[in-house]
Formats: C-alpha cells, structure tokens, sequence
C-alpha cells in the first residue's frame, strides 16, 4: 500500500477561492478586510513568509498596511505601531512577525495587540477562549491541519489521535482542538515527546498522527501502523549537494519509509505549509466579518 498524497497547495488554493468571494462581499458592504504587518529587522526566512503572506492578500482582495522596519527600531516604536494599528478600523488583523530583535521583548509586543485583532491565535485571551471551547482566533497551522483533515474527509471522531510535539505553536493548540466535543474533533488524544519513554509504543496506536517535533526522522515506518493517517507539520534543512541551494527540505517523518504503511501523508514542502498561511487569511476575513456585524448592531 502507497499512500494517498495531502496536497496542501491544492487545498489552499480551495480556500483562497472561498475567502476571496468572502472578502469581496464584505467589502461591497463597505468591510474590507485589512491585515497589519509588522516586521523588524531582516530575518531571510521571516522576510520571506511576509512577502508571501503580503502577496497572499492582494491575491484575494485584503488591504495590507505593511511596515518592514530596521532592526535597530525600539520596542517602544513597536508597541506604539501596534497601539495605532488596535485604534485603526481599517486593519482586522495584526500579524507581528517572529522572531523579534533580542531588544524586543516578544511576549509583551504580543500582549499589546488586541485580543480581536489577533489573528495569529498567539494572544492568552484566544488561547484560553480555545482551550475551554468558545469562539476564538485559532492559531494557524494547528487550524491548518484540523481544515486538511476535515477537507479530505478524515473522521476524527472516536477516533485515537497521538501528537508528537508540545509546543504552543503546534502540539498543544492541536492536541485541544481535536479533543473539544465538535465536529471534526472528539478524539481521543496522546501527546509525545522528549520526555516520552518508547514513543513507538504510542505512535503506533494512531489512527491518526501527527508530528511537530522539529527534528528530521523523529517518526520511521516501524513506528507507524498500517493504514494511519500521518501529518507532519516539520520543516528541516539538510544538506544535499546536488541541490542548487545546497539543501534541501524535508519534514519531521521519513517520508519514503512511512508512505508505504500511511493510508494519507502530507509532503514537505507542499503539505501543511501553504494551509498555514491561508488560515491566517482566514481569520482576517472572520474578523472582518465580526466587525461588520458589530457596525450593523450599532
């Protein structure tokens, strides 16, 4: 048995579409959607996922107020960036790209968007509303992948879901939407990691897995039972000399191995990556939304 491929790419693009007819409406309604960006200093691989997600609002019709500032800028120029972008009503959403300069203190820069600005999810009030189950900014790739499974079908229901990883970016926002008693969760969920004596134990009791360890081959194909759905959320460089750029990428699952007891993978790149972006857009909208229901109350 070869797995079915996840194809991340094709599924964004799904979801762009809908969110571009979405945006459109709201801004017929006199709603735009807006998405601040704030970024400092001159990051490559930060520079590049904000020129995408730049890139991914004009291609859907969101206004994008972008600021790519020196790195020498001050954590008080920044906080009052984001103090002028929480008063705008143009902006919905308000994306501080990490990591910030070692000056900045990252977590107070987060604590200063508004909770209903916060479109990463990052904010304690959207993580707490998410933990206990209201409506909340969910962060983007772990909403990424419950989109994937829910899109392709996979029931998670009853069924037995172990992540590999914890942390508050991947593992932990993950593990609680796929346990909450809605639909496309009620799961039965494990969590993994370092501390986790005999990983394979629990890896191979999966009916769906999902990885975010961070490390290359952290999940080989005798640590996975056949016909289990297998996510993997990793990103990893490792050199390959016959690559132009000298590297190439790869996930956290060895892929080749896993493909041939996996009923579904996801690829790196082109599997959860673009998903993340686009849930990003997807939460602009929302607000946007929210918005334009409040300024109809009113």
């Amino acid at each position: 048995m070869t797995a079915k491929i996840l194809d991340g790419k094709l599924m964004a693009a799904q979801m762009r579409e809908e969110l571009r007819v979405e945006a459109a409406r709201l801004a017929a309604a006199g709603m735009r959607p807006g998405l601040g960006v704030i970024l400092v200093g001159d990051n490559p691989a930060s520079r590049s996922y904000v020129t995408a997600k730049e890139q991914a609002c004009k291609d859907i019709g969101l206004y994008s107020d972008d600021n790519h500032l020196p790195a020498s800028t001050s954590e008080a120029d920044v906080l009052a960036l984001i103090r002028r972008m929480n008063a705008d009503p143009k902006i919905h959403g308000i994306l501080v790209q990490l990591p910030l300069p070692k000056h900045i203190d990252e977590s107070r820069a987060l604590l200063a968007i508004d909770p209903e600005k916060d479109v990463d999810g990052f904010h304690p009030v959207n993580v707490g509303r998410m933990v206990i189950g209201e409506k909340a900014f969910l962060p983007c790739t772990p909403h990424g992948v419950v989109q994937m499974l829910a899109r392709s079908g996979v029931q998670t229901s009853g069924r037995h879901v172990v992540v590999v990883g914890r942390s508050n970016i991947v593992g932990k926002p993950v593990a609680n939407l796929l346990l909450q008693k809605k639909p496309n969760a009620n799961a039965t969920v494990t969590i993994c990691h370092t501390g986790t004596p005999d990983m394979g134990m629990f890896t191979r009791q999966a009916d769906i897995l999902i990885v975010a360890a961070g490390r290359p081959n952290t999940v080989t194909a005798d640590m996975v039972k056949d016909g289990a759905v297998v996510i993997d959320v990793g990103v990893n460089r490792i050199e390959d000399v016959t690559k132009k750029a000298g590297f190439r990428l790869v996930g956290d699952v060895d892929y080749e191995g896993v493909k041939e007891k996996a009923s579904l993978i996801t690829p790196v790149p082109g599997g959860v990556g673009p998903m993340t972006i686009t849930m990003l857009l997807f939460n602009t909208v929302e607000s946007a939304r929210d918005a334009l229901a409040r300024a109809q109350k009113a």
